[in-house]
């Protein structure tokens, strides 16, 4: 095993095609009590890191390394570690630490734990040759999903997972999904397996092509009103200013479920035309780990299609740059040289 590895970290945040990632070298981690060391064998981008690299998130510490939705070989075991053997397949997430005693830890709710961390924010994550994580974090990978498939359902797939369940469909219920890309095109597959009928708005042909493939009743620019009242609705664009028509889109007693963990500033809403008659705009905040391992479980079962566009690790920059102009169709994964 190499003692040294080259690493993407964010330098000085910005416009991404003006203030990209740095490389910079770094010792290959050991891994401590509790915690597994992996060789990474993809990573996918995303829209997180895009919001870390441009500075729309602030980095928690200088020269953190992205990357949430880590496939990787475990190479070597801490102290006190059990569930994971050396060669095993594993995933690494955004949520990567909680404290287990604060009272949403134990109410079963450690999406809202006071005192988190977050893997490639507070944590150094994928956009690496090896990364270390906290074994009781890290997420059995189903065999059907290859290294390239498997990236983007830790953290598009687990968001939009816990999104689609914080909207509240009902069964075989009218859902409008904003913006179509890794994550939404994942949450989608799993309301259509479960009998919903689905509408798509976005700006992007490409995308609103991707969704009827996938069985989108109807797919429409972001602004237009959907063909029918939805009952639920998730916003997965980082656009504010879609709230309001998305409010306005849903039937009486819907939800609008924000699914970003950064979000443009949102217009003014009106009482009456967006909120009244028990309308119901809530927020989504990280995951559990109870979600992912429903989310892997529930991917395996449906047999999902996960859309992806490969780019080399080399290339982390130009994939962070083509997610910015929607250039990436599905999820954008990094690879590294020896992954699938």
């Amino acid at each position: 095993m190499a003692d040294s590895m080259t690493a993407w970290a964010v330098g000085t945040p910005g416009p991404i095609d003006h203030h990209g990632l740095v490389a910079v070298s770094r010792e290959v981690p050991s891994p401590g009590p509790g915690r597994i060391l992996l060789k990474v064998r993809a990573c996918g981008v995303c829209r997180t890191d895009l919001h870390l690299a441009e500075g729309d998130l602030r980095p928690k510490r200088p020269l953190v390394v992205p990357g949430h939705e880590v496939v990787g070989i475990v190479e070597q075991t801490g102290p006190g570690t059990a569930r994971f053997a050396r060669g095993e397949r594993v995933g690494v997430a955004w949520l990567g630490h909680t404290c287990g005693t604060c009272r949403y830890c134990v109410a079963g709710r450690e999406n809202l734990c006071v005192t988190p961390r977050f893997t490639g924010w507070d944590d150094d994550g994928g956009y690496a040759s090896w990364v270390v994580c906290e074994e009781a974090f890290a997420y059995e990978i189903p065999e059907s999903f290859s290294d390239v498939q498997a990236a983007p359902l830790l953290c598009a797939g687990i968001i939009g997972y816990r999104a689609l369940k914080r909207a509240e469909l009902p069964p075989g219920g009218r859902l409008g999904i904003y913006g179509f890309g890794a994550s939404a095109h994942l949450a989608a597959q799993v309301a259509l397996a479960e009998g919903a009928t689905v509408h798509v708005l976005t700006r992007s042909a490409e995308a609103r092509r991707l969704a009827l493939e996938l069985g989108a009743a109807s797919a429409g620019g972001a602004f237009d009103p959907p063909p029918e009242p939805l009952d639920a609705a998730i916003l997965f664009a980082p656009a504010g200013e879609l709230v309001p028509p998305a409010l306005e889109a849903l039937d009486r007693g819907g939800t609008l479920a924000v699914a970003g963990i950064h979000l443009s500033d949102i217009p003014m809403l009106g009482y009456d035309r967006h909120l009244f008659q028990e309308r119901t705009l809530r927020s989504v905040t990280a995951n559990t780990r109870a979600d992912g391992e429903e989310l892997l479980a529930t991917a395996a079962r449906i047999g999902i299609r996960v859309e992806t566009t490969p780019y080399p690790l080399a290339d982390a920059n130009r994939a962070l740059a083509d997610l910015a102009h929607d250039r990436v169709s599905g999820a954008a994964v990094l690879v590294a040289d020896d992954g699938e």
